[in-house]
C-alpha cells in the first residue's frame, strides 16, 4: 500500500483551491509538468486514485475510522475525495438548475445515490448525509467565488482565497471535523470602494453555507436562494431603519396597520444576512445591532417575544473604519464583533496596475453577462480610446459595466469626468510625467495605498513608515493629485 499517495491525496482534499498551493500539490501527485492546467491534471489523478482504491478494497484494506491513525484517515478522506470529483459535475448541474427554480428546493436522486456509495466504503450514514452536504457546499462556494469574481490579478487571485477560508476556514480539516455547524458566530467585514464588489463577495460566502441533506426527501433542507438576505442600511430613515432590521407587530406605531417581518427573521439559520453601508448607521442602531450579535435574539418593534437568530452576518461599508472609530462614529465593541475576519476589496486601478490585461478579461467578462454572446463590436477598443491609458476608473467594476452599456448606446465612453480632476495624475501617471518631488511622491503614493485598504496601519505595513506619518502624508495630498 502507497500510504504517502493517500497522504497527499488528503493534503489536496483539505488544500485552498485558489491558492496556488493546491495546483503544486496536484502536479506532484501526477507528475504533470509546470505546462498543464489544472483540469488537465484532475482526469488522470482520479484515475489513479480509484486504481488505488480498487487494490485496497480488494486486498480487504480499508478501514474507514474518525478516531483512526494518520494512515487510516488519509485513506478515508481519499475514499470521500474520489467519491466527491465522480459527483462534482452533477453537484454543478444541480446548482445550474437551483438558480433558474429560485427557492423551493429541488429534488437530488443523485446526491442520495451519493450517501449510497460514502457508505457503502463503512462510513456511518449520519457521517455519509453530512459529508454528501459538504460537497454541495464545496462546490457552491467555488461557483459562486469563480464565477461571481472574476480577474487573473494577484490581488484578485487573493481575494478569492480569502473567500475561501471565510467559508471553510484556512484549515478545512477543523471545518470538517467540528465547525462545519458552529459558523454563526464568525462574522464578516468586507471592506473597499463603491463598486469593488462587496455584494458579490457578500453573496458569494452567503450562499456557501452548509445545508443539510434529507435522504427521506431526496432534497437539501433550503435552497441557496433563499440562504442570503441582503439589506442597504443608507436606504432608510433611523426612524424605519430598526423596523425593517427587527421586524414590528401590528400597532406598533401609528402607520404599522399590520405584522412586519424583519429582515432579520427572514434570514436562514443556513444563510448569511448582508448589512451594506454600515458605516452610515447611528451609534443607537450599532447598540441595537451588537446585542443581536451578543444575545442572537431580535424583539420585534412592539412585541416582548425572543426570536432566535442563527445566521451569519456580514458587514459592509466604503468608509475608513480607522477613521470611524477615531472620530467616534464607530463603536469598538460593535468593531470586535464584526471582525471574525476583515476582507479588502481591490479596487480596479489596483487590479489593472498589477496585471494590464485586467481590464480586458474583466470588460469581456461583462460584456458577455449583459449581451449573452460576442457582439463582434470593438468593446474594448471604444473603452481604452476614451478613457485613455491611466485612467483611474473611480466607479471600478460597477463604473465599467455601465461604461460598456455607454458604449453599446453612444458609441463612446470618456470617463466620470466629475472626478477626472482627482484621479486624472493618479500615481502611475504622475511617475510618468517625472515631475514629482519625493516628498509627493511619498505623500501620493500613502494616498494611493490608502485609497486601496483604507486603512493607515496596513499602509504602514507595506511602506514601513510610522502609521502618523502614513496619515499626515495622506491629509496632506487631500485628496491626492
Amino acid at each position: 500500500m502507497n500510504v504517502e499517495f493517500f497522504k497527499m491525496i488528503a493534503e489536496a482534499a483539505f488544500t485552498n483551491p485558489f491558492g496556488d498551493a493546491r495546483i503544486e500539490i496536484d502536479r506532484k501527485i501526477t507528475g504533470a509538468a509546470e505546462t498543464v492546467d489544472w483540469e488537465s491534471m484532475l482526469k488522470p489523478l482520479i484515475k489513479k486514485l480509484e486504481e488505488k482504491i480498487r487494490e485496497l478494497e480488494k486486498a480487504g484494506m480499508i478501514e474507514i475510522d474518525r478516531d483512526g491513525g494518520e494512515e487510516v484517515r488519509a485513506i478515508g478522506i481519499s475514499i470521500l475525495f474520489y467519491i466527491f470529483h465522480c459527483y462534482m459535475d452533477r453537484f454543478d448541474h444541480l446548482i445550474e438548475e437551483q438558480i433558474q427554480a429560485g427557492d423551493e428546493s429541488l429534488r437530488a436522486p443523485f446526491a442520495f445515490q451519493c450517501l449510497e456509495d460514502i457508505v457503502h466504503y463503512g462510513f456511518t450514514r449520519d457521517d455519509a448525509c453530512r459529508y454528501v452536504a459538504m460537497f454541495y457546499q464545496i462546490r457552491r462556494a467555488y461557483f459562486f467565488i469563480s464565477k461571481g469574481l472574476v480577474g487573473d490579478s494577484p490581488s484578485m487571485k487573493h481575494l478569492r482565497s480569502q473567500l475561501w477560508n471565510n467559508i471553510f476556514t484556512h484549515e478545512i480539516s477543523w471545518y470538517e471535523t467540528c465547525l462545519w455547524n458552529r459558523m454563526e458566530d464568525f462574522s464578516t467585514l468586507l471592506l473597499g470602494e463603491t463598486g469593488t464588489g462587496k455584494g458579490a463577495a457578500a453573496a458569494a460566502i452567503g450562499r456557501s453555507g452548509y445545508i443539510p441533506f434529507n435522504p427521506n426527501t431526496q432534497r437539501f433542507e433550503e435552497s441557496f436562494t433563499r440562504a442570503f438576505v441582503s439589506i442597504n442600511l443608507s436606504q432608510y430613515p433611523e426612524s424605519l431603519l430598526e423596523s425593517e432590521l427587527f421586524g414590528h407587530r401590528k400597532g406598533a406605531f401609528t402607520g404599522a396597520i399590520e405584522k412586519h417581518e424583519g429582515i432579520f427573521s427572514r434570514c436562514s439559520p443556513y444563510g448569511a444576512i448582508f448589512l451594506d453601508e454600515i458605516g452610515d448607521v447611528s451609534i443607537q442602531v450599532q447598540i441595537k445591532l451588537l446585542q443581536v450579535l451578543q444575545e442572537r435574539t431580535i424583539t420585534p418593534v412592539g412585541s416582548h417575544d425572543k426570536i432566535r437568530f442563527k445566521g451569519r452576518v456580514i458587514a459592509a461599508t466604503n468608509k475608513s473604519i480607522d477613521a470611524l472609530r477615531k472620530e467616534g462614529k464607530f463603536r469598538d465593541d460593535f468593531y470586535y464583533r464584526l471582525c471574525s475576519d476583515i476582507i479588502t476589496m481591490p479596487p480596479l486601478r489596483q487590479r489593472i496596475r498589477e496585471t494590464p490585461r485586467e481590464l480586458d478579461l474583466l470588460a469581456t467578462h461583462l460584456l458577455h453577462r449583459i449581451c449573452g454572446h460576442d457582439l463582434g463590436f470593438p468593446m474594448l477598443g471604444r473603452l481604452k480610446e476614451g478613457v485613455g491609458k491611466n485612467y483611474a476608473w473611480p466607479g471600478n467594476v460597477r463604473e465599467l459595466e455601465q461604461a460598456i452599456r455607454r458604449v453599446m448606446i453612444a458609441g463612446t465612453y470618456e470617463g466620470d469626468t466629475a472626478t477626472e480632476a482627482q484621479h486624472e495624475l493618479a500615481l502611475g501617471a504622475a511617475v510618468q510625467s517625472g515631475n514629482l518631488t519625493a516628498k509627493e511622491l511619498i505623500e501620493q503614493y500613502c494616498c494611493d495605498l490608502y485609497l486601496t485598504y483604507g486603512n493607515y496601519g496596513e499602509v504602514a505595513r507595506r511602506t514601513g513608515l510610522d502609521w502618523r506619518t502614513v496619515k499626515k502624508n495622506v491629509q496632506s495630498r487631500d485628496g491626492g493629485l
